[in-house]
């Protein structure tokens, strides 16, 4: 085994929201090794991986055979972007199509490769099976002595290193949207600082037609400035023309007149909002990319949970961080337009409890970039992580030699 180059194989979920990170911790694992990696997924999302990357040398990207039509899901349906709710747990069942396949390709590296089949450390196998039903770092780490470590955030260098340009950041700036960044920097410098809100339910999720007309009157009854990414509500093709009748009757023109708000369909450019001085709040469903993007920045938010764990995360950065007021949870709640105005009012005040979570949110700020930083002999805790996580690696490849 000594002759052979060692090859990490990797598998994210069917979401662009996993497939991002996956791909910048495949980088940094390149930076440091000279290992083999592949990215492996379906064949309309590994071409969307080869338009988001640089191209390093030795990591590789390979689909498998995958047609969402056997599965019941609209043809070239390959990840959960602007899939119906309905459908979430379909594409859930099918990437167990995946695993034949996936199984496959593994048993040819190892003979392409010349690895020893039985030169696996760990195999899930070994778990006990009340581990097997656990998850966590500390159930990890507690119940099998396993070694774990926390590498992240995996964000855009821009986002941690202010001016500097990153391939993954403009690659996304180039996707169909609703909004230039230019007409959006634009927009954004012609109000004060911390003053605007922010609002996107991620690619995926939306709320109902009664939220989203509650929503609607409690921004403008709040009279402050903000950036809406709207979609069709529940119940609709999120794909599908906007209709005004879902917002009050309108509304759309008198909030773009008076440069109150801005009025985005299907996609904004995030990244580039999110690290803009004016944006002062993020209403967001706290999907984690969207909190730690937020966070990175200073940006306090308002949570409204929508699924998985976004309950989790809204109820941790409330009780134990202090930077983010719920505003509801799910699709079925009811809100009144007083509701949104009251959170506004409070998450974008310079006073009060709107400058503690502001103050909170700076704070975690520099946590993130201390974490991901590297100058000279300093490196932060996500930059040695990532290197005990190599050391492991090649320690275990000459233990195996």
């Amino acid at each position: 085994m000594s002759d052979t180059q060692e090859h990490i194989i990797m598998l994210p979920f069917l979401a662009l929201g996993h497939m991002i990170p996956f791909l910048a911790l495949a980088n940094k694992i390149q930076e440091r090794t000279n290992y083999k990696i592949t990215i492996v997924s379906t064949p309309l999302n590994i071409k969307y991986l080869s338009s988001n990357r640089q191209n390093p040398n030795n990591i590789s990207l390979v689909s498998l055979p995958y047609n969402s039509f056997d599965h019941g899901l609209p043809p070239n349906t390959e990840n959960t972007e602007a899939l119906p709710l309905k459908d979430m747990v379909t594409i859930f069942n099918s990437t167990l199509s995946l695993k034949d396949p996936l199984k496959k390709l593994i048993l040819e590296i190892i003979k392409k490769d010349g690895f020893d089949e039985n030169s696996c450390i760990f195999n899930v196998s070994q778990l006990h099976p009340f581990m097997k039903l656990a998850n966590g770092i500390k159930a990890i780490k507690n119940l099998t002595k396993l070694p774990v470590w926390c590498i992240g955030p995996l964000l855009p260098q821009c986002m941690i290193k202010k001016g500097e340009k990153d391939q993954i950041l403009e690659s996304r700036i180039a996707k169909d949207h609703g909004l230039s960044p230019e007409k959006c920097i634009e927009w954004l410098n012609k109000h004060p600082k911390n003053s605007v809100l922010y609002i996107s339910f991620g690619s995926q999720n939306t709320i109902s037609t009664s939220q989203m007309m509650a929503l609607a009157l409690g921004l403008e009854d709040s009279e402050k400035p903000f950036i809406w990414v709207v979609r069709p509500p529940i119940g609709f093709d999120l794909q599908g023309e906007f209709k005004s009748e879902w917002l009050p009757q309108g509304f759309q023109e008198r909030v773009e007149k008076g440069n109150k708000g801005l009025i985005v369909k299907s996609w904004a450019p995030q990244l580039q909002i999110l690290c803009h001085g004016s944006t002062g709040a993020f209403l967001t469903h706290c999907g984690w990319n969207s909190v730690l993007e937020s966070l990175s920045e200073g940006v306090p938010i308002i949570s409204w949970p929508l699924a998985g764990e976004q309950a989790f995360n809204s109820k941790m950065l409330m009780e134990e961080m202090g930077v983010c007021i719920e505003l509801t949870k799910g699709v079925e709640s009811v809100i009144e337009k007083d509701d949104v105005k009251k959170v506004i009012d409070v998450v974008l005040s310079t006073s009060g409890k709107g400058k503690e979570m502001k103050e909170k949110a700076n704070e975690i700020g520099i946590s993130i970039r201390e974490a991901v930083k590297e100058e000279g002999k300093f490196k932060g805790s996500s930059v040695k992580a990532m290197d005990d996580f190599i050391s492991t690696l090649l320690c275990t490849r000459n233990l195996s030699s």
